[in-house]
């Protein structure tokens, strides 16, 4: 157990409250939780000695959560990055994913899909570099996925809309509402913005296949 009560996780949030709120969720389940209020005042204290991982805002003052990313992996960090913010459209979301995050959750979270990130953070930190891929959770929740499933995953991700899927598809609209709806669960995934975010990540489709919308 000493080795769960070193784990941190750095929160970084210019919103006091859903910090706090955050903060307090976390030591809860015995976590230790190292309160920002900027990104800068992040990297200038944040230490890579121990098993750790980031909850990072997307929008700040100054130093956005995108920028902060970028910092983080030109100094070779190994901290994994999981983005909370209420701004989860695609363009932020490739970004995020492509730059390396572990996840992309919305606000507001639902408190257990939360912890169940950061611990799949921490123990992907945890991991060595070569079995990473393999434990990819994104990458084993997709190949759990059935072949109908995976039919509609595609082009679902790739921005075709619901009916253009059951054309190609020879099915009804209400089938392919159905299947999306079961890919997003299994997936994991709190919006389609994250679902494509998780397809560019694991090199499913690259973002200049995208339908433009």
């Amino acid at each position: 157990m000493e080795l769960d009560r070193q784990q941190r996780v750095y929160v970084v949030d210019d919103d006091q409250g859903m910090l706090d709120s955050t903060v307090w969720l976390l030591e809860s389940v015995g976590l230790q939780a190292l309160p920002f209020t900027s990104g800068q005042a992040f990297l200038d204290h944040c230490l890579e000695e121990l098993p750790a991982c980031v909850l990072l805002d997307i929008r700040m003052p100054g130093m956005g959560g995108l920028a902060v990313q970028d910092v983080l992996r030109e100094r070779g960090s190994k901290l994994p990055v999981i983005f909370v913010s209420a701004h989860a459209d695609v363009p932020i979301v490739v970004r995020a994913f492509r730059g390396g995050a572990a996840d992309f959750i919305e606000k507001p979270y639902n408190e257990q899909l939360l912890l169940d990130s950061v611990q799949r953070a921490l123990r992907l930190y945890q991991a060595p570099v070569m079995d990473q891929r393999e434990g990819d959770p994104v990458r084993e929740r997709m190949q759990q996925l059935t072949p109908r499933e995976r039919d509609v995953l595609l082009p679902l991700v790739q921005g075709y809309s619901n009916r253009e899927i059951a054309e190609q598809l020879g099915v009804s609209v209400k089938t392919v509402d159905l299947y999306r709806s079961r890919v997003m669960k299994r997936m994991q995934a709190t919006s389609l913005p994250a679902l494509v975010g998780m397809a560019i990540g694991v090199g499913l489709i690259e973002p200049f296949k995208l339908q433009a919308r």
